[in-house]
């Protein structure tokens, strides 16, 4: 399964992995558009710059991303306001803030951007609710939305809001060009390296697969933080979600659509080509749906039935991570620390709140404080919602830690893909014979089925049908047995 957009962008720069040690100012790890933007923001600086990736740049959540780049980001402005009333501006001027960088980037080199209106609708009476909820936060944090009773979707709904003025992108070509950018200014990047740890208290050492990077500043880009220090693992939910492209005979919608209740669906044209209808949603926590392959079915079925499509162009996936706290943590990695600094939990708002968050964390960095630092900051005194969310999540890591155990020593299925026995053996229909154990916590990986790969239940590590890691907070690949 690969994106859509790395299916148009055929002629990529590519870059070769570190091969030898290499000392910087700064080592930022992930080349997705937080670890770009911050890349080209510290280069254009004058700081020396190395960026690091395990696999190759945008390969991650940003590659996978439906290219949303809106304020207006389903219910997420109600929850912040439940969880942090004092703070709903600040997330809002921040979002804003990437917004209008990316806007001007793509218009001073050249990059697509289509102007769009976003709308949120609601079908269910749940949804209603929710939708009252939303407008009240939004006119809250200053958002001129409008109630839309009749949006122009090719179903009922219950009604909508509308914001105007929105924009939508490919994010492979726009974090290429930021990325070819910084390269320009200075910055050096190495792909298919991956980082396995941060040693050092004063200069930080930053080791790899081959080499060891040098570093006065270390800024973790990597979806989750690959360091366990911190416990932010514990303050994140992983969640997949499913996107399919399809050929139409013009533009099925003329705005970029999300539903605010269940099942989620998200309606987007391509960027540039209109005649491409984006269709995303069908999204669960990482490693605990029956099927995965069902999920991509049932997102294909409801586009074909709705807009009478054919056969899709792609189909893929993207890992986000949900945080117990309801804002991003964008800051320091340990609240004593301020040499490695971390950016996460953008709860699949990552398109202007990660360019946000990048510059964010370049401004940490060179001691630049934009006005909106303190609303996304890494570590704040916890709400009682806060914990209470925590507590919540962390019960149901526990409950699939001793499930997968005790599923594994209890299997008799012996067909692959399976796991079974004790210690648990995780085989599949082509790949070698693996521990089924997770490397980073010791949960019990499960077989994805639409992506050939083995995912963990509990803080969402994935790895190829070969143990090799997709994607963290692991760092080390699954043993062959």
């Amino acid at each position: 399964m690969q994106s859509w957009w790395h299916d148009r962008e055929t002629d990529r720069p590519t870059y070769a992995p570190l091969a030898e040690d290499v000392a910087c100012d700064v080592a930022v790890v992930g080349a997705g558009l937080v670890g770009a933007t911050a890349a080209l923001a510290l280069a254009r600086a004058g700081t020396s710059v190395v960026v690091l990736e395990g696999r190759t740049v945008a390969a991650g959540t940003t590659g996978g991303t439906t290219g949303k780049v809106s304020l207006l980001q389903g219910s997420r402005l109600s929850t912040v306001r439940r969880h942090h009333p004092e703070h709903l501006r600040g997330y809002v001027e921040a979002n804003r803030s990437g917004q209008e960088w990316i806007q001007a980037f793509c218009q001073s080199s050249g990059i697509p951007y289509d102007v769009r209106d976003a709308v949120t609708y609601a079908t269910t009476a749940r949804g209603e609710e929710q939708l009252t909820a939303e407008q009240e936060a939004c006119e809250a944090a200053g958002l001129a939305v409008v109630r839309d009773p009749d949006p122009g979707l090719p179903f009922p709904v219950r009604g909508a809001l509308r914001l105007a003025g929105q924009g939508q992108i490919d994010a492979v070509a726009l974090t290429d060009r930021i990325m070819a950018d910084a390269v320009e200014a200075g910055a050096r990047v190495f792909e298919r390296t991956r980082v396995l740890g941060v040693d050092g208290t004063g200069r930080r050492r930053v080791r790899t697969e081959r080499a060891t990077v040098d570093a006065r500043h270390v800024l973790l880009a990597t979806g989750t933080p690959i360091l366990d220090r911190g416990g932010f693992f514990a303050r994140l939910s992983p969640k997949r979600s499913y996107a399919a492209a399809f050929r139409t005979d013009g533009p099925a919608v003329d705005a970029m659509h999300l539903s605010i209740d269940a099942p989620t669906r998200s309606l987007r044209t391509s960027t540039p080509d209109e005649s491409v209808l984006v269709v995303g949603g069908s999204g669960h926590t990482t490693g605990r749906a029956r099927s995965e392959a069902l999920k991509v079915a049932d997102l294909v079925a409801w586009a074909r039935s709705t807009f009478g499509v054919g056969e899709p162009l792609a189909t893929w996936s993207a890992q986000d991570y949900s945080p117990t706290s309801g804002l991003p943590y964008v800051g320091r990695l340990l609240p004593t620390d301020g040499r490695i600094h971390v950016a996460t939990g953008f709860d699949k708002w990552g398109m202007a709140m990660g360019a946000a968050a990048g510059l964010a964390l370049a401004g940490d960095v060179l001691g630049e404080k934009p006005p909106w630092r303190d609303a996304v900051r890494s570590w704040r005194r916890p709400a009682l919602r806060d914990a209470a969310k925590a507590a919540s999540v962390n019960a149901a890591v526990g409950v699939e830690l001793g499930k997968g155990w005790v599923s594994a020593a209890m299997s008799r299925d012996d067909a692959a893909p399976s796991v079974r026995g004790v210690p648990p053996c995780a085989v599949s229909d082509d790949g070698p014979s693996l521990s089924a154990v997770c490397t980073h916590l010791g949960g019990i990986v499960e077989w994805n089925d639409a992506e050939r790969t083995w995912d963990c239940p509990l803080h969402g590590s994935r790895f190829a049908e070969d143990g090799t890691v997709v994607e963290g907070p692991a760092t080390r690949p699954l043993r062959r047995r």
